[in-house]
């Protein structure tokens, strides 16, 4: 297999993984149930609800946001009285800092007009805050729509927080702190918050509490899979016509092209496509690549197509001819096989007899979709 560069490696392996810790802690405070969604149903423009209005005094607003990747968006933001915040009451008070460019504690974005970002370009320092604080209630949403409140699944607000360091082309999850951290590209400028990465992150924050998997060997390869995984699936979620949904992660930060892919991992340089006996001696990235493989094979299926005008052409260890079974179940499948079945151990023979339970759980044991689930883990190997 060929490697990628000494310099796209180092990239690689710093970018979208699990966290060192912080030294500031998130203050947040606990948000009010609200009914849920199914999964699917918002796009761009229904994504964040409507406000309550301003009046004389505080109040949740919707404010406008014009981002790096997203283009222009709408934003759950708090009206003090004087000022508007990144802050929103109706996800769990989720909050959206400028680091700074420090490693370190961070300030909240405040603006006089709910109007955000500018002309939507690095040399706006809001506009990075307005990509991490739609994506992340994009997010919210994503996983409200599959039963679940919240990254922690208590209703609590994450804190997000850009241009973290100076400089640094990485993004990571930290849950020492609950809060994610978002660098920004030294070549471009542009902050890593984009959909799929800002999806990625907080996964992590789903994953630490559910099935907790480790960060190293072959469930540290699933926990990186997972959040590509569920990170994707955000992508396609949002709808959003600027960032149309894709199987490419972190493709709008880079101009390398993107850092891994799904349908055909190894076009990456670093990825495998199929499981092997030493698929646990690999980082997790490169471990993570059969996960990703299983669930575009389970979505989309086997073979060139062309979706959202992107042409893929996903191969098959056996050589089988796969159909898919449509990114909403292949993403309920995934999530019920994380939180109600995987935990800390879970080795890819163990993740294809959870997602197998997962889907005789919600489609039955003699169904279509059971059976696609056992072609799709055994045309990556995994049997």
């Amino acid at each position: 297999m060929t490697h990628p560069t000494s310099s796209r490696r180092t990239r690689l392996a710093l970018l979208l993984g699990a966290a060192a810790a912080l030294t500031a802690t998130a203050v947040t405070a606990p948000a009010t149930a609200a009914a849920e969604t199914p999964y699917g149903a918002a796009g761009a423009d229904a994504v964040i609800a409507s406000g309550t209005g301003i009046g004389p005094g505080p109040a949740a607003a919707t404010g406008t946001g014009h981002s790096q990747h997203s283009g222009t968006v709408p934003l759950g933001t708090y009206f003090t009285g004087s000022a508007y915040q990144l802050r929103d009451p109706s996800r769990g008070n989720q909050r959206t800092l400028d680091a700074m460019n420090q490693t370190g504690g961070g300030t909240l974005f405040t603006d006089p007009d709910n109007d955000w970002g500018g002309a939507g370009t690095p040399a706006d320092r809001q506009s990075a805050g307005v990509d991490a604080h739609y994506a992340t209630a994009v997010t919210w949403d994503f996983y409200k729509g599959l039963g679940r409140n919240g990254i922690r699944g208590d209703g609590t607000g994450i804190t997000s927080r850009v241009h973290y360091g100076s400089n640094y082309p990485n993004a990571f999850f930290d849950p020492s702190c609950f809060c994610a951290n978002y660098g920004d590209d030294p070549v471009s400028g542009k902050t890593l918050a984009t959909l799929d990465i800002v999806g990625h992150e907080l996964t992590h924050g789903v994953i630490a509490s559910t099935a907790g998997l480790g960060s190293a060997g072959e469930p540290g390869g699933l926990g990186e899979g997972s959040a590509d995984i569920l990170g994707t699936a955000v992508e396609f979620f949002a709808d959003n016509p600027a960032d149309v949904g894709d199987y490419f992660i972190g493709e709008r930060v880079f101009t390398s092209g993107p850092l891994r892919r799904m349908d055909h991992p190894s076009l990456d340089g670093h990825s495998r496509d199929y499981w092997s006996r030493d698929i646990g001696t690999l980082d997790p990235y490169a471990a993570s690549g059969p996960a990703r493989h299983f669930f575009y094979l389970l979505a989309e299926g086997s073979g060139p197509k062309v979706i959202n005008k992107i042409a893929y052409d996903s191969p098959t260890y056996d050589g089988s001819k796969l159909l898919g079974i449509g990114q909403d179940k292949a993403v309920r499948i995934w999530y019920r096989a994380l939180s109600t079945y995987m935990n800390s151990t879970t080795n890819y023979a163990r993740a294809r007899s959870a997602t197998l339970m997962a889907a005789a759980d919600l489609y039955g044991p003699s169904s279509a979709e059971y059976g696609r689930v056992a072609a799709a883990w055994t045309a990556v190997n995994v049997r």
